[in-house]
């Protein structure tokens, strides 16, 4: 299935089960009613001063602050014509608190005012962030409740046993649609307690939440449930069959979930089931001929599961199916005339694009990327006249780009990305005939573009650019009056010198949530900046000849801030600091010099990753990494630090890669970094490390370690062998097939199309016998075997006066 519709569509499951709980809010307010309860006046107005308000706390744009209208005056003192506050008719009781996409910010803690409303009826606290908050237990106050929404809001933590007991619910929804981080689990107590407790549910959303058990087969006694999400849940072990037979189910999805195995049912026609997905599980076995009783079906995805044989033709008289994602046997598609979207990503299509999908004229969604699709993008492609969305990224495709492409007016996205087409290409085209064009990602072929045209032709509906590796030598000036972009891709490219003014005036006025310019030529912005005044979420300008001080960009939007491998100079400046919604920052490469602020280990609570080598930073690492870090990776190597390595490292729980190499850093041996329990690579080579090496108390310690470099240090006496016998992870016995240092770490950019995606490499130089070698790994994808984990798992202590005993 396409990276960015499987984006979408998970969104819109959360707004789907949202939907549920909406329409039984109703927004009137009767001019008759009593006025509110003064304490729960008090109780709201309190809630409303614990939180701040700050737009960036709700993703949806039209979001406002329903509590901005929340005011103790004579006018505005019935608290029940609030926005968001509906009162009970009769008794004037707060019974529904609808403050989806409200802009709150802040944490809601045990002793919050917002408990003391124990008439809740319906409670919505969708998309806002509460901080990675734990849900309090004061949840059980609610005992009235029949609505339950914290999905998308940054709670954290295990789901408490008292939410288990609002035996009331009928909606729960506690989703979050980010499947690189599990934040709420459900474990102990876990989803069997829930199924056993909640015997109302009508709809029951756990995106996300990480579950980490079978599927219990008491869910199939919830006969009410009509809505059943369970997508990236951790889960395993095999699917009970009989889930698939309850007679309300209307939605079935368990996507995104490789180790769960199941087996389709025989399906009844009386089944309601309108939209299943499966995909990303190991579903096996025979698609069944009853397939076709599901009559109300519009929505199938079975891509990228483990079924065999071919694709029943039964499914192709569901009349109703309009949105199809499978991997398989396409052939009898030709019959699914009425099918308006069609998607077969990732499913290991080979040769040319079947001629038969010309001929599915009602389309307005084709995706086949990432397949080994050869040959050329067929002529009879304008036939899809209906066309909105086309996908054809990642495959093999070659040629040219046909010119009855540009007959497709309705367009609203084409991805031709990382594929073998080549050609010069008009970029005025596009712009002329695809007047509602939003996405244009050609990035990664063997183009050329043409990027000069009148004013008057321009489309300027155009919010996703992806023109990477398209031999580009300059800004392509049909960017000057893109008033919606969003995204922009221009890296790897040949564009020299300084940042045209027209086109930083875009970015200031706009802002955008990605803009990459990396390997380019670029060596400035025009003017000496010392505050980048852009509002950009994911900025890259590593690879680049950028000169002078290092510019700090706006710190309410910035979350990744990539600036590696240029000529940057001078020290890092204390506004660096409030920069406190960092996930990575990445500083390596340059000339930069000065001591290291303070605030590195502990201005950001969602860091992640933190790179800092290869410059001329002196003075001892501070020693402020906090409790609440989330760091996978650090990288100080290649600098003049000194002192000891800092003892709040132990703080770092999560953290996975350690590289302090390459400085002057004078200590023994940290041997309480094996407390920490996710460490994979730690690297000290090249300092003045001396002492002997303990032999360690209980093979507690390093328990997850692969590789370490000790080697040119002032280590004394002998290497304990006990250390390699508890060193466990270095003698894997599924090193063959060992999925290592994979950790997503930024999540999905606006448009995964686009070049950078939000991951971050692993890069290193061990030192084996004397001689070095550098290693990197895109955390994504890489997998080393057994002989290769070996080589780099061997340690060579210099200066041990003693053979290393093994």
């Amino acid at each position: 299935m396409g990276l960015s519709l499987t984006f979408f569509t998970f969104r819109h499951l959360v707004l789907f089960s949202f939907l549920i709980f909406h329409l039984a809010i109703a927004h009137f307010i009767s001019s008759t009613q009593p006025l509110c309860h003064h304490h729960e006046r008090s109780a709201l107005l309190n809630f409303k001063q614990s939180l701040v308000i700050n737009q960036t706390a709700s993703s949806d744009p039209s979001a406002y602050p329903k509590v901005a209208s929340w005011k103790l005056d004579e006018k505005d003192r019935d608290c029940c014509s609030w926005d968001g506050v509906k009162c009970n008719e009769d008794t004037g009781h707060v019974v529904e608190l609808d403050l989806a996409s409200s802009c709150l910010y802040g944490s809601i803690n045990s002793t919050s005012s917002l408990f003391q409303l124990v008439h809740l009826q319906r409670l919505s606290l969708f998309d806002n962030n509460f901080n990675f908050s734990e849900i309090p237990s004061e949840i059980l106050n609610f005992s009235r409740l029949t609505h339950l929404n914290l999905s998308e809001s940054y709670f954290s933590g295990q789901i408490p046993a008292e939410l288990l007991e609002l035996s009331n619910l009928e909606v729960l929804d506690l989703a979050f649609c980010s499947f690189d981080h599990f934040y709420l689990k459900l474990q102990k107590p876990g989803l069997a307690n829930l199924a056993e407790n909640l015997t109302n549910l009508k709809a029951l959303n756990l995106i996300n939440v990480h579950i980490s058990s079978t599927v219990p087969h008491i869910l199939a006694n919830l006969s009410s449930l009509r809505i059943l999400s369970l997508s990236g849940c951790g889960l395993q072990g095999e699917f009970p069959q009989e889930i698939f037979q309850l007679p309300n189910l209307q939605f079935l999805g368990v996507m995104k979930n490789p180790n769960l195995t199941g087996y389709l049912p025989q399906f009844q026609k009386s089944s309601p089931l309108e939209d299943l997905r499966l995909s990303t599980t190991r579903f096996s076995g025979k698609i069944p001929d009853s397939i076709e009783n599901l009559e109300s079906l519009s929505y199938l995805d079975i891509s990228d599961c483990s079924f065999i044989g071919k694709i029943p033709s039964s499914l192709f008289n569901l009349t109703k199916l309009e949105y199809l994602y499978l991997s398989g046997t396409i052939a009898a598609l030709g019959n699914l005339t009425q099918l308006s979207s069609l998607t077969i990503s990732g499913s290991n299509l080979v040769g040319e694009i079947p001629s038969v999908f010309m001929n599915l004229t009602q389309l307005t969604n084709l995706d086949l990327s990432q397949n080994q699709l050869t040959g050329h993008i067929p002529v009879e492609i304008n036939n899809l006249t209906q066309l909105q969305y086309l996908q054809f990224s990642s495959n093999q495709l070659e040629g040219s780009v046909p010119s009855s492409i540009f007959e497709l007016r309705n367009l609203e996205t084409l991805d031709l990305s990382f594929n073998n087409l080549n050609g010069t290409l008009d970029i005025n085209k596009f712009l002329r005939n695809m007047k509602s064009l939003e996405v244009l990602v050609l990035s990664s072929n063997k183009l050329s573009l043409l990027t000069e045209a009148t004013v008057n032709t321009y489309s300027k509906n155009i919010n996703v650019i992806g023109l990477r590796s398209c031999n580009l030598t300059e800004f392509p000036h049909f960017l000057y009056n893109q008033k919606f972009l969003d995204s922009v891709d221009l890296s790897s490219n040949r564009i020299a010198g300084q940042m045209p003014g027209w086109f930083l005036n875009n970015v200031l006025v706009h802002g955008f949530d990605y803009l990459n310019l990396s390997h380019n030529l670029l060596t400035g912005f025009g003017q000496d900046l010392s505050v980048l005044s852009w509002a950009v979420i994911t900025l890259n300008l590593s690879f680049n000849k950028l000169r002078g001080p290092l510019p700090i960009p706006v710190p309410a939007f910035t979350s990744s801030y990539l600036v590696s491998n240029n000529q940057l100079t001078g020290e890092i400046p204390p506004s660096i600091c409030s920069l406190n919604r960092l996930y990575a920052l990445d500083l390596s490469h340059n000339n930069l010099s000065g001591m290291l602020p303070g605030c590195l280990g502990n201005s950001s609570v969602q860091l992640l990753v933190l790179k800092l080598q290869g410059n001329k930073f002196h003075g001892f690492i501070p020693e402020t990494f906090s409790k609440r870090t989330n760091l996978r990776m650090i990288d100080f190597s290649g600098n003049l630090l000194q002192g000891r390595v800092p003892k709040s490292l132990a703080n770092c729980v999560k953290l996975k890669f350690l590289n302090l190499g390459d400085n002057q850093i004078t200590d023994f041996f940290p041997s309480w970094l094996g407390t920490l329990p996710e460490l994979e690579v730690l690297i000290l080579k090249s300092n003045n490390f001396h002492g002997v090496i303990e032999e360690p108390k209980a093979c507690f310690e390093f328990v997850k370690l692969r590789i370490i470099d000790l080697s040119h240090n002032r280590f004394a006496g002998n290497l304990p062998s006990k250390h390699f016998e508890c060193w466990i992870a270095m003698k894997d016995v599924n090193a063959n097939n060992l999925t290592y240092l994979q950790d997503p770490l930024l999540g999905p950019v606006a448009y995964p199309a686009l070049t950078y995606y939000g991951f971050s490499y692993y890069s290193l130089t061990l030192s084996n016998k004397g001689t070095t070698k550098a290693q990197s790994w895109n955390m994504r994808s890489s997998q080393i075997g057994s002989q290769q984990l070996f080589s780099l798992t061997t340690i060579l202590l210099e200066r041990f006066q003693h053979q290393l005993l093994i």
